[in-house]
C-alpha cells in the first residue's frame, strides 16, 4: 500500500514543526546563553515557592559611578539569581549581609523549577 501524496506532505510538515519547537525549547530554557562572576554584598537570599520551592536572592554590587547623578555620586546595582544546587544554597544562606564571589550561569528563558531569574548561580567562590 502506498501513501499518498499528501499523507507525505502531512508528515514532512508535521516533522518540521516538531522539529523547530524542540529547536526554539532547546535554545530558550537548555541553551547556557552566558557565563560569568559577580561579586557583591549578599541583601537577602530565601526559599520560595507555591508548588515548586526556589532559592532566589539578591546581591548589591556598588562601586558603579552614574553618569546621570550629580557630583559623581557612587551608585548600586541590584543582582537577582536562583541557585538549583542545594550546597551552595545552604553556603549562601549563611552569607546574609556579607561581600561574596558567585560564579553564574544565564539562560534565555525561566523553568518553574529553576527559579525566578535567568541567572542561575552555581558556585561561591569566596566569602568576606
Amino acid at each position: 500500500m502506498a501513501i499518498s501524496r499528501k499523507a507525505k506532505i502531512i508528515t514532512i510538515i508535521t516533522t518540521v514543526l516538531v522539529l523547530a519547537l524542540g529547536l526554539f525549547i532547546f535554545f530558550r530554557f537548555f541553551f547556557v546563553y552566558s557565563r560569568g562572576v559577580n561579586a557583591g554584598d549578599i541583601n537577602y537570599f530565601q526559599q520560595q515557592g507555591i508548588v515548586f520551592k526556589t532559592y532566589e536572592g539578591k546581591m548589591i554590587q556598588s562601586g558603579f559611578k552614574s553618569a546621570s547623578t550629580q557630583n559623581n555620586a557612587i551608585r548600586s546595582n541590584e543582582f537577582k539569581f536562583s541557585v538549583t544546587d542545594k550546597a551552595v544554597a545552604d553556603t549562601l544562606m549563611r552569607c546574609s549581609g556579607k561581600h561574596v564571589e558567585l560564579r553564574w550561569k544565564r539562560y534565555m528563558g525561566t523553568l518553574p523549577w529553576r527559579g525566578a531569574s535567568q541567572y542561575i548561580a552555581t558556585e561561591v567562590l569566596s566569602v568576606e
